[in-house]
């Protein structure tokens, strides 16, 4: 009797510890109760291959199929409409989307923001983008660029809002500076935001002079403290190598090594949750990542062989990241740490990266990435990683003070 009672309690806990909370998207609710936000509108929609309701069904069929909505035109992100691009510093093409006919408009190629000529048959332009949190991916700069066309055409800006994947509680890493300003950096954010996309563009458009006709349509059932996989929100790879969700929550820390000649993983099965270089002693690396008990991760030694990109066809030594506590896990520090154990352990291999990043020929990669070149002076002259993150802490407290007058979650 008593073991049957214990049985039943673990049966309870453990479906407790998988419960999901119930999210409606954006997408979902402008699909049904506010499909009069796109009546009688010539609607532009920019899209990829993550822009899914909870059902696995893409955007721009759901638009095109539904009788109150004219969809006249597809706009694609970095990686193209459908993703298959791998790399920054590829353009993708301007096209025609097989399934529905309509013109793809390339926002990855000789533009990134909308032309005249596109904005001219459309009424409202709608964004729906699954962002990842982090200041340096593209999309939400694609957001930016499309806002500032929208403003000038006088046409309304529409965001269908999505979970921030690696939650909306945290903030972490120092503000892009004034003068840094990238495709990877338009504003003075932090490199881990803590907004959804749907906030950000409150915010870009309230703070940074965009000052379009905006309208955001929330979700319904997100909480800040959440992330998207402990919600039922899809999750579709948003670009080519953000597989996971788990991808996602280590991004923020391993994105910095794109400024390096370090792998991040590409071409591997787990990218950004692996790093490493031919001249790396594993164990090495492991052991000095160790010392620095870093919350929340656990770094495993390990070889690979990179099957394109970065050290191609090399045997690679390097870490492995495993996040054991998400809440506790701080990738931007972690990714320092990294940067920095790195450097200190092979000064005379480890190189930053060489060639232009994101279209930026005068200036050092890393600095493009961090904003700043004071993360990598800091790096170069020794600076503890416990003074790096305290230079940080006037930003986040900033941030969090300016972000929260524009978050629509508890």
């Amino acid at each position: 009797m008593l073991g049957a009672c214990l049985l039943k309690k673990a049966r309870r806990k453990f479906v407790r510890t998988f419960q999901t909370r119930t999210v409606k998207l954006g997408l979902e609710k402008i699909l049904n109760e506010e499909v009069d936000l796109l009546k009688n509108k010539r609607i532009g929609l920019i899209c990829n291959q993550a822009t899914v309701d909870q059902r696995y069904r893409h955007a721009a069929d759901l638009f095109f199929e539904h009788p109150e909505i004219n969809l006249v035109s597809l706009l694609g992100p970095q990686h193209g409409v459908r993703g298959d691009v791998q790399d920054n510093m590829i353009e993708t093409a301007h096209a025609r989307d097989e399934r529905t006919g309509l013109p793809i408009f390339s926002l990855y190629s000789e533009t990134r923001q909308p032309t005249e000529e596109m904005m001219s048959g459309i009424d409202a332009l709608v964004f729906d983008l699954q962002d990842v949190g982090c200041r340096v991916y593209t999309f939400i700069y694609t957001m930016a660029n499309a806002m500032r066309a929208c403003a000038k055409a006088g046409k309304e800006f529409i965001v269908l809002d999505r979970p921030n994947p690696i939650n909306g509680e945290d903030v972490e890493g120092g503000a892009l500076e004034k003068g840094h300003e990238s495709f990877v950096g338009q504003f003075p954010i932090p490199m881990r935001h803590g907004l959804t996309i749907g906030e950000l563009a409150r915010l870009f458009n309230s703070e940074y002079g965009i000052n379009c006709d905006l309208k955001v349509v929330s979700m319904d059932g997100w909480e800040r403290r959440l992330f998207l996989d402990e919600t039922d929100a899809p999750w579709v790879m948003p670009s080519p190598n953000m597989p996971t969700v788990d991808t996602a929550v280590v991004f923020p820390a391993t994105v910095y090594f794109e400024g390096t000649q370090v792998s991040e993983g590409r071409g591997t099965t787990r990218p950004f949750e692996i790093v490493g270089a031919p001249y790396v002693d594993a164990r090495e690396l492991r052991d000095a990542l160790a010392k620095l008990n870093l919350p929340g991760v656990i770094f495993r030694d390990i070889n690979f062989l990179p099957t394109f990109q970065k050290h191609q066809g090399e045997p690679c030594g390097g870490v492995f990241l495993h996040v054991t506590d998400r809440k506790t896990f701080k990738p931007v520090i972690t990714g320092i740490a990294l940067i920095k154990t790195l450097f200190d352990l092979y000064g005379e291999e480890f190189k930053w990266k060489a060639t232009a990043y994101e279209y930026v020929y005068d200036r050092n990669p890393f600095d493009v990435i961090c904003g700043t070149t004071k993360t990598r002076e800091q790096i170069e002259t020794g600076v503890s990683l416990e003074n790096i993150e305290l230079s940080w802490n006037d930003d986040v407290k900033s941030f969090r003070e300016l972000s929260g007058k524009y978050y629509l979650y508890s």
